[in-house]
């Protein structure tokens, strides 16, 4: 198992990170390749600044907002969620100090797992009812499953170092270690400075999270590398 954890814990990152960037250049080709459709994608007023009013169609999702604003509600709730989970896992690297090195608390001292858990909840949940459930396939609710447990043993790690008193039985200073290894390509076990009994869960959450990265590019979820683009089309 060792090898395994291994492999999982180090190889695998840089494969899944390879396999997400060229999938999303490979979609990206095949789009920029595909013939120009016969009719004009405009489906917008003109605007004097079409890159604004594309921005504002892009992150505030108008149309949702007032066609389902209890969607609309969870996807901004979602979406700031990720923006700070990212700034999270930017936080654990070395030569980053976005909360002092010092401090044991996460981003958002795990409020941030917060914010994505409970929308995916609703994500999954809101696909077994009404039309959401006709148009859903077996692929919808595997990703949703997939980031949901992502999320919720990232949530134990996050809630465990920021929420009780002695913290998670690793540290954030371990897994800022762990952050450096992989920066640093220096390919060392993580098993090194990742010391306690719950490394199997650090593990699976890694492992999850590559999964995710690399079933991304194939997924409907790909959209997000391509809204803003498509809403610049129908402004201009």
């Amino acid at each position: 198992m060792a090898g395994i954890y291994y492999f999982i814990m180090v190889p695998m990152v840089y494969i899944s990170i390879a396999v997400m960037v060229v999938g999303i250049a490979v979609k990206a080709a095949s789009i920029r390749a595909a013939p120009a459709p016969a009719y004009s994608l405009k489906t917008y007023p003109a605007r004097k600044r079409p890159g604004l009013a594309a921005l504002a169609d892009t992150f505030g999702m108008g149309m949702i907002r007032r066609r389902n604003p209890v969607f609309w509600f969870f996807l901004v709730w979602f979406h700031l969620g990720m923006a700070f989970l990212i700034l999270g896992h930017l936080d654990l690297f070395p030569a980053i100090h976005l909360v002092p090195a010092a401090s044991r608390h996460m981003v958002g001292a795990g409020a941030v797992g917060v914010s994505v858990t409970v929308p995916a909840f609703y994500f999954l949940f809101r696909r077994f009812k009404g039309q959401n459930r006709h148009i859903s396939v077996p692929a919808d609710y595997l990703l949703l499953l997939l980031l949901l447990f992502t999320f919720l043993l990232g949530d134990m790690m996050s809630w465990g170092n920021s929420w009780t008193a002695h913290g998670f039985v690793m540290t954030k200073a371990a897994f800022r270690s762990y952050f450096g290894i992989l920066s640093g390509f220096t390919f060392i076990d993580p098993r090194t400075v990742l010391h306690g009994s719950h490394y199997h869960f650090v593990v699976l959450h890694v492992f999850l999270a590559e999964l995710f990265l690399m079933i991304l590019p194939f997924s409907k979820i790909v959209h997000t590398f391509f809204s803003l683009p498509l809403n610049l089309l129908r402004r201009r």
